[in-house]
């Protein structure tokens, strides 16, 4: 007998027939046996089978007889045969297939016996579909364990890079507070997103000042600092944050300082996401540019003692560098002022734009790139003007050029964007890492869900009563499962910008109204009461965004309330905005954790068993962002909790929006 290959032979005589009486007794027996009985010849032909086989496999006693046992045998290629020969008997599992096609899991014992010339396999076979389920149930903890190994790996590479990025903004606030240009961040809308305290301290900005520009009382300290509050409003204030053109301005203060004022946007993946602001003061360099129309005697006064890096050039050589010079690029007066040559010290310069306007219209301002005697660059902001006899230098023109250090700014702004780079890297891994959390169990699931559908309709009557119950829990278990992880599916998409803001006219009071009907459909243990004081409403919204928010402070409403309490949906509108408010007399949220429940994750300290995966406040408060509204929480422990989500109200088309 070899393996993959069943040769139980029979011999060219017959075996020698019992007594008659004998037969019909083992013939009565073995047809009314509970487990599958048959023999096997040549090749795995069947040679006899009982009633209980030709039940079990659908076939009858005529239709097995002219069969192979590999006909049925799902597995019978991969069962090594030459064992049965070798040790006589062999238990062993396998699958069968019906003939409607059912396959089950079979156990069988198989004897090969020998007698006198005849050889041939005698067989028992007894149904174990009870084994599948414990099979799958190995087998899905199997892949639950080695997707838990592969959400560790991908869980270390995340903190990894969350370490990596809080260090990199560490080290970008360092260079911020340690540069002496004040720079300012402004997002679209037009707040201050981050600013450092050189800024403050050049504005001598008060503490209890709000620093946007959506801030009247912000846009008046400014201007009453100014000679020409006009031109700061105009190159400064109302300059968008989305405009893709740089800038540079000069701004003269009543105090008599003078600021130099550069903006530029701040890219992200060729799209604007905000502006950054750098100030610098230039009273000094101010000055001097009057000193050299005064005399080259006061020039030269003013221009030793500045730290304004100060050169004059005439035709391709320098004529005059001021100590600054000589400190910023480690070259000596003697060095730099004897045929040296230029291209040795400016490797590159930039012209930038300003608006030209009174004296600052003699000037031109460029970003110039200096390599220094050590072989290190320096980057200097720049006024470059042409002076034409104001000084004696053999009656032939000069260029003056007074620049400050602007190189910790300039690796400031590259910090930035490395760090806004590691940002974007951290969410993309993010986003992978639960689209892969959500696929590595969502397999499994479906798995079990279709499992224990099968299990349900082959329980029978007998042990329904007992099995029933642990079948609706699996049920149950998995929809729960299904449930967190779209959870986790629209939080990735939330995080990772993948979902875009399209609004639309809706009639609000009745999209409420049908709302609150499908869930009341769904829910009934807890009555919801929808009151609003209009009975039409309708405004431009993004449907798709506003149904989850609704839909997420309701399910919360009912998941952490009584039975049978009553919650209250009110909707209105006031001061342009749309108002939704979801109230419950529930288990209440802490002071402490009303600080943290919109972080993802989350979730407060007294939910006990009640499940949940922390994320549906955290979807709600990026989908109320997208809007640009506001969601607030009023809530008092064993009271009660009211939310109330704020969202602008667009006009329509129709240029009215009700």
């Amino acid at each position: 007998m070899n393996s993959g290959e069943y040769t139980l032979a029979r011999s060219n005589n017959q075996l020698a027939l019992q007594p008659e009486v004998e037969m019909k007794f083992a013939h009565f027996l073995i047809n009314h046996s509970v487990d599958a009985a048959f023999c096997l010849g040549a090749n795995a032909q069947f040679l006899y089978v009982n009633d209980a086989t030709c039940l079990m496999t659908g076939y009858s006693r005529e239709e097995l007889l002219s069969m192979k046992l590999h006909d049925i045998d799902v597995d019978f290629s991969l069962h090594n045969w030459s064992d049965i020969c070798s040790q006589g008997s062999l238990t062993f599992k396998s699958r069968y297939r019906t003939k409607g096609g059912r396959i089950f899991l079979v156990e069988i014992s198989m004897s090969y016996v020998k007698q006198q010339d005849m050889e041939f396999g005698c067989a028992f076979a007894r149904e174990k579909n009870d084994e599948i389920v414990e099979l799958s149930v190995q087998k899905w903890t199997d892949e639950l364990r080695d997707a838990k190994d592969n959400l560790q790996q991908e869980f270390s590479q995340l903190k990894a890079k969350e370490v990596e990025l809080e260090a990199s903004l560490s080290l970008l606030r360092s260079t911020l507070e340690s540069t002496a240009i004040g720079i300012v961040a402004v997002n679209f809308e037009g707040d201050i997103l981050s600013l450092n305290q050189k800024f403050v301290d050049m504005w001598q900005i008060p503490e209890s000042l709000i620093l946007s520009k959506k801030c009247p009382q912000c846009k008046t300290f400014f201007e009453n600092q100014l000679k020409d509050p006009q031109a700061f409003s105009r190159l400064i204030w109302e300059v968008s944050s989305q405009s893709d053109f740089e800038s540079y301005d000069i701004l003269e203060l009543k105090d008599g300082r003078v600021f130099a004022h550069y903006s530029k946007p701040q890219l992200l993946e060729g799209k604007i996401i905000g502006r950054v602001w750098s100030i610098w003061d230039i009273t000094e360099s101010k000055q001097t540019e009057e000193a050299l129309r005064l005399n080259a005697t006061r020039f030269r006064t003013l221009a030793e003692t500045t730290d304004t890096s100060t050169f004059l050039i005439q035709g391709t050589r320098l004529c005059y560098i001021n100590p600054a010079v000589e400190q910023l690029t480690g070259y000596t007066k003697e060095e730099l002022l004897t045929g040296f040559d230029l291209r040795r010290l400016i490797k590159s310069k930039k012209r930038r734009q300003i608006s030209k306007q009174g004296e600052a219209a003699n000037f031109e301002y460029q970003e110039m790139n200096i390599l220094t005697k050590n072989g290190t660059e320096r980057w200097l902001a720049c006024a470059v003007a042409k002076l034409d006899g104001g000084l004696d230098f053999g009656g032939n023109p000069v260029e003056l050029i007074a620049g400050i250090d602007i190189t910790d700014y300039k690796y400031a702004e590259l910090g930035l964007n490395q760090a806004l780079e590691q940002a974007k890297q951290l969410s993309e891994l993010r986003a992978r890492f639960l689209s892969m959390v959500c696929h590595q169990f969502r397999t499994p699931l479906n798995i079990v869900s279709f499992s224990n559908s099968l299990l349900k309709e082959e329980v029978d009557k007998r042990t329904q009563k007992k099995i029933q119950p642990l079948l609706d829990h699996i049920q149950k278990a998995t929809e729960q499962l299904s449930l967190m992880l779209d959870d986790i599916l629209f939080f990735s998409k939330a995080e990772a910008a993948k979902l875009n803001f399209e609004p639309q006219p809706v009639e609000l009071v009745q999209f409420c109204d049908d709302l609150v009907a499908q869930m009341q459909m769904t829910v009934n243990q807890n009555p919801i009461i929808f009151i609003s004081p209009d009975n039409s409403l309708t405004a431009n919204i993004d449907k798709k965004l506003l149904e989850p928010i609704l839909k997420n402070l309701l399910d919360n409403a009912i998941k952490y309330s009584s039975s049978k309490m009553a919650i209250e949906l009110k909707f209105y509108c006031q001061n342009e905005k749309l108002v939704f408010q979801v109230k419950d007399m529930g288990i209440g949220i802490s002071a402490i954790d009303q600080q943290r429940i919109f972080e993802p994750f989350y979730r407060g300290s007294n939910i006990d068993h009640i499940p949940g995966t922390g994320l549906g406040l955290s979807i709600l408060k990026t989908l109320v962002d997208l809007h640009h509204g506001q969601v607030s929480v009023e809530s008092k422990v064993g009271v009660g909790t009211t939310f109330t989500v704020m969202l602008p109200l667009m006009k329509l088309a129709t240029g009215y929006e009700l």
